[in-house]
């Protein structure tokens, strides 16, 4: 910042867009620090001693949410391995601005989830990934009544019933765990959602199959490990040495290689923190499985009109950096290339795929962005995404911010929501006879995505 100051000539003619960026920056990078988890962590374990409180992990429920099916399949083994207290609530969907696309989160959290289940050996939500099953109103609220009136204990050990009798469809089932314990009535059911719902809201958070502990959230199946290697630092662990019960999947490179006939589509964003943890790794997947890689750029979400609040923005922020050291992606810190630093990158991204170097350009504008900290809001911010990746100054100068570019973006944007996909990175796997094979979101299904490959060339090969 002091080199902008001298760039700008002080403090009294900055730019105020500047100072609100830099501000910005420096938050974004502040909040997914690895330092900031710790320190937050340190007081939060200072404060449980201090007034002398038990070890106590919070679980929130969301009846009709594939994700948190898969989440309370682990409950039990969370209790017994670890010395904590387990606390079960109760919850609806996120709102508002939480839930831009509501009806797509569903469909998208009960395929996904049901995706994911085998590698973290609990049962999914539905029997295929491609059964549109959908809960119907009554089930749910039978299954909120029945859920309602357990205490922890009684949660931790029979909530997973419930959910299994839930998401198999049938409803003689959930007439029977009605009768087997105590259900109670829609109003009562209602208030223990409420309940769930403030408390959820008090503790800055939105989503189902949540838990939290010591002031860090932790997104279901997909995020227990960071919760395991927590509470094993802290000498929580009753069985020290053996394997988490949701440890992190790795992401295969081999052995088997292709000959670019399978292609593995990416849909990125230039300003999204999840993309620019996972690009480079994405790229290094195709050119190690010999895949064929298209990348397929989208706006950010916050500049196709879909909203963000404050509470997320913070939680993506953590989480990413949380995500990028456990995979050991640099990240950080980091300079807000919103608004017009995308328009301008995207302005040349026609002419930089031209020269051959698309894959580059989109890599090096995500580390001066998201690891460097460089402002790509100025001529000398973008000088330099080009000048990395080998493209003349020059010639960019004379393309940047020209229009062009927005019918090859929101063509992408548009095939992207056909997959029932809205956030980024999101990922599609095609077959050698151009057939989706795989169609998910997030950088922490790069290990599906290379798992799909694997078994794509492993059957390729068992044919042959």
């Amino acid at each position: 910042m002091s080199q902008q100051f001298k760039e700008q000539g002080g403090a009294a003619t900055m730019d105020p867009g500047l100072i609100r960026r830099w501000l910005t920056s420096k938050m974004m990078s502040t909040m997914s620090s690895e330092a900031r988890q710790q320190k937050a962590r340190d007081k939060a374990e200072q404060t449980r001693a201090k007034l002398k409180q038990p070890h106590t992990v919070e679980y929130f429920h969301q009846v009709d949410d594939g994700y948190s099916h898969l989440a309370v399949q682990v409950l039990d083994k969370l209790a017994k391995r670890y010395k904590v207290q387990l606390r079960c609530h109760l919850v609806g969907e996120a709102t508002g601005a939480n839930a831009p696309e509501p009806d797509l989160l569903l469909k998208l959290a009960c395929k996904d989830a049901s995706l994911i289940a085998e590698q973290y050996g609990v049962a999914p939500p539905v029997a295929s990934p491609g059964d549109d099953y959908s809960l119907q109103t009554v089930e749910v609220k039978q299954a909120s009544a029945i859920l309602a009136g357990m205490d922890d204990k009684a949660f931790i050990q029979h909530a997973v019933t419930v959910s299994m009798a839930l998401w198999s469809g049938k409803a003689d089932g959930l007439l029977a765990l009605a009768g087997q314990f105590s259900s109670v009535s829609d109003a009562e059911a209602d208030a223990a959602l409420a309940a769930g719902n403030a408390r959820r809201t008090e503790l800055k958070h939105y989503s189902g199959g949540m838990f939290y502990y010591g002031d860090e959230w932790y997104w279901g199946v997909d995020r227990l490990h960071h919760l395991e290697q927590r509470l094993i630092a802290l000498g929580l662990d009753n069985t020290p040495g053996e394997p988490l019960i949701a440890p992190r999947p790795d992401e295969p490179h081999g052995p088997l290689q292709d000959d670019g006939r399978i292609t593995l589509e990416i849909y990125p964003s230039l300003r999204s923190p999840y993309t620019a943890i996972a690009f480079d790794r994405t790229v290094e997947l195709a050119e190690q499985t010999g895949v064929t890689l298209k990348v397929l750029p989208v706006l950010p979400m916050v500049m196709r009109g879909v909203p963000a609040t404050m509470e997320k923005g913070k939680y993506i922020l953590f989480d990413t950096g949380r995500e990028a050291r456990a995979a050991g992606a640099p990240f950080g810190p980091c300079a807000d290339p919103i608004g017009e630093p995308v328009r301008r990158a995207y302005s040349l991204w026609a002419w930089a795929r031209e020269q051959g170097k698309a894959i580059e350009f989109f890599s090096n504008f995500l580390r001066c962005a998201w690891v460097e900290a460089i402002n790509t809001n100025t001529d000398k911010g973008m000088r330099e995404v080009v000048t990395r990746t080998g493209l003349s100054w020059d010639d960019a100068k004379s393309r940047i911010g020209q229009p062009g570019w927005e019918e090859e973006i929101e063509t992408n944007r548009l095939a992207m929501y056909d997959m029932g996909l809205w956030g980024v990175p999101s990922y599609r796997v095609l077959n050698e006879q151009g057939e989706e094979v795989l169609g998910l979101w997030g950088q922490d299904r790069l290990w599906l995505v290379a798992q799909t490959i694997q078994k794509l060339l492993q059957n390729r090969a068992t044919s042959a």
